[in-house]
């Protein structure tokens, strides 16, 4: 019997899915390379149906921001793994309509580019379409990059790349630099080390946002399969490849994260850096060294490696990542640990607290920390007004903790809250750019601005964007670039970390004097994974019966408010409507709040938890803390076994 044969016959006894049938048809009539016609009948030949099942069942989706998948089995056949190189990479990305490998790759390359192409015809720009591609240091990146830039320039467009891997805010700055029209960062971020992903950008250096993301997915899905063939072998001859002027050029933005240089010259920090085997290390160091910092690294840690073979993940959201750190840094007594994730657009942290002990801080507390730090520096140094100003702003997500919202008040400036995601942020900055152009005119170079006087014009015409932050450790200092940075994000928190230090206080005592000043705000979350066919049908229930049957309490303590952002016009600071999303907040009659929403990420359900109390004084704050931390805890619990309940429901 024939492979093909053989895949039928499992359709029809039900251990196929038709969707799947249909996309490995399509494929094996499509002219395969010979190795992957050969992996195919491999995985027929042993009735993997399972593996079949999740590698076709669908096209990889192309999502309003690109596309995230596995690029390795979890079954691999033996004609696609091949040759494995010292760094572990199989010899050829593993076949399938819902795998990012070189078909499903092209495909995303040339449906971005023929929506580009008309974009700049609708503007009347007869330039080449220009683009620019960034990697991490993933399996298959390099190639994923290669093959998108000679996929770019055959089908007429000018394409640039870096000599080796460069972080995602890097990607943002250099679009604006080069002028280019759109820009990819092959990346998975934090993901496992199986997954990669294509994560696109638009002119303005930000991912994409309406009505540009629609019209991509749409070009990208028109792509036949039988085009992508004359486009697998890489072709470098019209592709440029940047050099060190362009990492210069990002340094000198990025170095502009610091408010007050003379603070870390004043103050010595010692600092433990790891990039967990990402890209951090390319550009964080020499922002840290020329500041001032003493900077150590964290030896088995600082290679570049696809596999990350020293942490369970390569998110330093999760403290098992900082660990190898954290040790070096009671090793030396060093004041701060700063790591980020393998992309280079995430920052976790500890610092060491009153006891010598290093303390873990979340990404929202660090988010408030640089809020309210930033704010007083800003005053101090007369860019924006001492009693504050409706037209400077921070901008945060719904999932991001309140305590931020709380120090903007304080300090007299508006916080606008958008979707999850820091494409929305950039959005918003995009907005103020603009309002500020047409109110200058023609002829206005919003670039060239120093930077005192683009506030000092935005706090008049439009709005002053003064800080950037999202829950999951992305932290944005400015608008030179539309990403948010790790690289950045290191630069300001050891920055606060000397001023603290100046000051004679640790940075958990400087938290404790927001905690004082504002009240106590504790946050959780909840991380739902359901992998593959049947874990995606499972979000999708969950997401679906919250719609239909709301909760309507958890234990003792019942719901008192639902909003459906799919379903309800919710409308931001500005008065600019949010667009429509599967995000549930869900009010609480003891003031807690939590969000439910799916990644558009990762395959998971995700459950963000907010939790506050007053606090009137300094003795107080720990009993707060724990009867706070305690009652949340006893919710997770709750929230999660209901959840799960409707996933197999």
């Amino acid at each position: 019997m024939t492979s093909l044969e053989t895949i039928k016959s499992a359709a029809s006894a039900g251990k196929l899915m038709p969707g799947a049938l249909e996309n490995l048809n399509a494929f094996l009539g499509a002219s395969l390379p010979p190795w992957a016609v050969e992996s195919i009948d491999e995985l027929a030949k042993r009735e993997a149906w399972p593996e079949l099942n999740d590698r076709f069942y669908r096209y990889l989706e192309f999502g309003t921001g690109g596309m995230r998948g596995r690029t390795i089995g979890v079954t691999a056949a033996a004609a696609e793994t091949g040759k494995v190189n010292s760094a572990g990479t199989p010899e050829h990305a593993a076949i399938g309509s819902n795998m990012l490998n070189d078909f499903t790759l092209v495909r995303a390359v040339t449906g971005l580019f023929r929506y580009t192409k008309k974009y700049l015809v609708s503007r009347q720009v007869t330039a080449r379409p220009r683009f620019v591609i960034a990697h991490d240091v993933r399996h298959f990146s390099r190639h994923f990059c290669e093959l998108a830039a000679s996929t770019w320039t055959r089908l007429g467009g000018e394409a640039f790349i870096f000599d080796g891997p460069r972080p995602t805010p890097q990607l943002s700055y250099t679009v604006r630099w080069l002028k280019a029209h759109a820009g990819v960062v092959i990346t998975a971020s934090h993901n496992p080390p199986h997954d990669n992903g294509f994560k696109a950008y638009f002119d303005d250096g930000a991912q994409v946002v309406p009505p540009h993301d629609r019209g991509i997915v749409a070009e990208v899905n028109a792509v036949a399969l039988s085009e992508l063939g004359a486009f697998l072998a890489v072709d470098l001859a019209g592709v440029t490849t940047l050099g060190r002027e362009a990492d210069d050029a990002y340094l000198a933005v990025a170095a502009k994260a610091l408010l007050d240089p003379a603070v870390l010259r004043t103050t010595k920090v010692s600092v433990v850096y790891t990039n967990i085997h990402g890209t951090g290390a390319v550009q964080t160091l020499p922002l840290l060294r020329h500041a001032g910092c003493e900077v150590h690294e964290v030896p088995e840690q600082i290679n570049f490696d696809a596999r990350f073979p020293t942490v369970k993940s390569p998110n330093p959201e999760n403290p098992e990542a900082l660990a190898l750190a954290i040790r070096l840094a009671d090793r030396i007594g060093a004041d701060v640990v700063l790591a980020t994730d393998p992309d280079g657009d995430r920052m976790g942290c500890a610092v060491r607290g009153r006891a010598g002990r290093m303390e873990l801080i979340t990404g929202n507390q660090i988010g408030a920390l640089l809020a309210d730090y930033r704010l007083m520096k800003y005053k101090e140094l007369g860019w924006i007004p001492a009693a504050g100003s409706p037209r400077a702003c921070i901008i945060n997500t719904v999932v991001t903790t309140q305590l931020q919202d709380a120090i903007a008040r304080g300090h007299g400036v508006k916080v606008v809250k958008t979707l999850t995601g820091f494409k929305w942020i950039a959005e918003k900055m995009r907005n103020y750019e603009e309002q500020l152009r047409r109110a200058m005119g023609p002829g206005f170079d919003y670039e060239a601005l120093p930077f005192a006087e683009r506030a000092r014009l935005l706090l008049r015409h439009s709005t002053f964007f003064v800080f950037g932050t999202e829950e999951s450790y992305g932290y944005l200092p400015n608008d030179y670039l539309r990403d948010k940075d790790g690289n950045s994000a290191c630069l300001m928190f050891a920055e606060l970390c000397a001023w603290v230090k100046g000051r004679g206080l640790t940075v958990p005592e400087y938290l404790d004097e927001i905690f004082l000043r504002y009240g106590f705000f504790l946050e959780g979350v909840i991380n739902l994974y359901y992998e593959g066919a049947t874990g995606s049908a499972k979000i999708r229930r969950i997401l679906e019966t919250y719609r239909a049957k709301p909760p309507a309490a958890f234990g003792g303590v019942t719901v008192t408010t639902f909003q459906d952002y799919g379903r309800e016009r919710i409308v931001d600071a500005d008065g600019d409507a949010l667009p429509s999303q599967d995000l549930y907040m869900v009010r609480l009659s003891n003031g807690y709040t939590f969000a439910a929403r799916g990644s558009g990420t990762e395959p998971k359900m995700k459950f963000y938890l907010f939790a506050s109390d007053r606090v009137t004084n300094a003795a107080e704050l720990p009993a707060v803390k724990a009867r706070t931390k305690a009652t949340l805890d006893g919710l997770i619990k709750l929230i999660e076994a209901d959840a799960k309940q409707r996933a197999e429901s």
